[in-house]
């Protein structure tokens, strides 16, 4: 039987969980089979889209397909918001204050890092726990200005909070067992009391900083920049604002770059002519060399292999087309940008694996109005870190990526020949 098919003789309640199952453990000919035969595919509460102009569709059209789903978990932050003055405020703030500057010194940073946690491991390494969320852990404490911090409560910090927003959503209740829908939120919660109270203290540091003078040299960190602008008047930006952001820079930068690194170290070891042009990559002179085996790795395995937004007028998908149909207002749609970026319309000959391609129209760092704020910080210091590991000798994965049942890698061993001396 056909994935169609088989979904058709599915009882309601198990659709989403055998959707689910296909996405993570045979997602391309399941995808394939969608753009051919169901390219708008209607689930009990959901509709799913899989070719790519009908996901450049939903996700560009904000107005009419919102980030509705995101307000609960994420209540008084710009990025839950759609065409709001304060979402235009903030993202202009940030975008400014995430300088394009400071991205030759923040990949530096990570490289370094990289560097001297796989020198000091001796030949394995869990890559999770000791490299892909280390490094972006470390970057936060010293290049984003969360001093005096604790690695183990920022990673939960941005663990619980993305665990939230991006993984339990109604739509995903059926199949999430094990911790409760209920669990994952009191989580949340309590990670966002701890991380509120460490900014409070935070932000009375910097604060007080400022009034003694300030740093002597640079700019500060976003934190101080923040602060200033904040104390300058010169815009609706009070201190809950600052902290709102300066939360918002740590849960969008740890757990999604260890997913990145994980998903692209994974990949391009899993294959013996990937692995060695990647590797060939990494040795050259410039670091950059990398940056397209990474994010075509990513195409083929992206951290997010859909967005979700929810329809907020009567909206035509696959306009002119055989599978054209309207979209009913308050409809969860799930644009799945795996499948776009394996549809010959965005993507010419996507089954080949080209580390030369043209990626500026993929999704791995979204589309439109709520494309990735971090998106130039990510694309540099994910292939970075997958870059450091791919120069040590007789590199190679000692055992498969386990999620420990829940959405992010935990778990990824790897090993090496350790240098002498």
């Amino acid at each position: 039987m056909t994935y169609l098919r088989t979904l058709k003789h599915t009882p309601t309640d198990e659709c989403w969980p055998l959707v689910c199952q296909w996405m993570e453990s045979q997602p391309l000919p399941f995808y394939s089979e969608l753009r051919r035969e169901r390219p708008i595919l209607k689930l009990p509460g959901l509709v799913l889209v899989s070719r790519y102009d009908d996901c450049m569709a939903v996700l560009q059209q904000h107005e009419r397909f919102s980030v509705a789903l995101y307000g609960p978990k994420q209540a008084g932050y710009w990025m839950a918001e759609d065409e709001t003055p304060r979402h235009w405020r903030e993202k202009g703030v940030m975008r400014s204050v995430l300088d394009l500057e400071d991205l030759p010194r923040l990949r530096a940073f990570a490289g370094e890092r990289a560097a001297t946690l796989l020198g000091q491991a001796g030949g394995q390494l869990d890559a999770v726990l000791g490299l892909s969320r280390a490094v972006p852990v470390a970057l936060v404490q010293e290049m984003f200005g969360y001093d005096q911090s604790d690695p183990a409560e920022i990673r939960a910090w941005s663990f619980w909070n993305q665990y939230d927003a991006f993984y339990n959503q109604p739509f995903h209740a059926s199949s999430q067992v094990d911790p409760s829908p209920e669990q994952i939120t009191a989580e949340r919660q309590a990670a966002n009391v701890r991380m509120g109270a460490y900014l409070k203290g935070l932000l009375q540091r910097r604060a007080a900083q400022l009034a003694a003078g300030g740093p002597s040299e640079g700019r500060g960190d976003p934190a101080t920049r923040l602060l200033r602008l904040s104390q300058s008047g010169a815009m609706d930006f009070d201190i809950l604002r600052v902290a709102r952001n300066v939360g918002g820079l740590l849960i969008g930068t740890i757990e999604t770059t260890s997913q990145a690194v994980i998903h692209a170290l994974s990949f391009l070891l899993a294959d013996a002519e990937r692995r060695e042009a990647a590797v060939e990559a990494a040795h050259q002179a410039e670091s950059e060399a990398i940056d397209g085996h990474v994010m075509e790795a990513l195409r083929f395995h992206p951290p997010f292999p859909y967005f979700f937004r929810v329809c907020e007028q009567p909206t035509q998908l696959g306009l002119g087309m055989p599978w054209e149909q309207t979209i009913a207002p308050g409809t969860t749609v799930l644009t799945l940008n795996h499948s776009a970026m394996f549809d010959p319309t965005g993507f010419p000959d996507p089954q080949r694996f080209e580390p030369d391609r043209n990626q500026s129209a993929n999704f791995l760092f979204g589309h439109g109005h709520h494309q990735c704020l971090g998106r130039h910080i990510g694309a540099a210091i994910i292939p970075e870190i997958v870059r450091q590991v791919l120069r040590l000798p007789a590199i190679e994965a000692a055992g498969p990526v386990d999620r420990g049942g829940g959405p992010f890698p935990e778990h990824f061993p790897l090993r090496w020949t350790p240098c002498e001396g």
